[in-house]
């Protein structure tokens, strides 16, 4: 934890993920594709005109995101302080979330693969830069 610089890094999920509808219990933490926004700039423009996105985007600090000019449905991840998932939502364009009080950050990715990654309630998740 701590101060992260705008750029790249990895979202190591610790858990257990779903497979084809299934709980599949796994050793190794899962590494995802990490963009990283911290300055102001970066996280108002976070996936505004784009696409898609591999991976992930973490906005930090942040307690709520909106969809408003977004081109696709995204799954939004709340965290604590700790880097603990306090709330899963997905969000289609032109939404606006709600705050979240104990939210320091917030992960954005494409709508439905949050749950496959093993994203949920209560996981924790570990940010890799370098």
């Amino acid at each position: 934890m701590g101060r992260w610089l705008d750029g790249r890094g990895e979202l190591v999920v610790h858990g257990e993920r779903i497979v084809h509808g299934e709980r599949d219990g796994f050793a190794v933490p899962l590494e995802v594709p990490l963009e990283i926004a911290t300055s102001y700039r970066a996280r108002t423009r976070g996936l505004l005109g784009r696409d898609g996105i591999e991976g992930a985007l973490l906005l930090s600090p942040a307690g709520s995101v909106h969809t408003f000019r977004m081109r696709f449905p995204i799954d939004v991840a709340y965290l604590d302080r700790r880097l603990r998932v306090i709330a899963v939502r997905t969000m289609k364009p032109g939404r606006l979330g709600l705050p979240r009080l104990r939210s320091r950050h917030v992960l954005e990715a494409e709508a439905g693969v949050m749950e496959g990654w093993g994203v949920r309630v209560g996981v924790r998740v570990e940010i890799v830069v370098g």
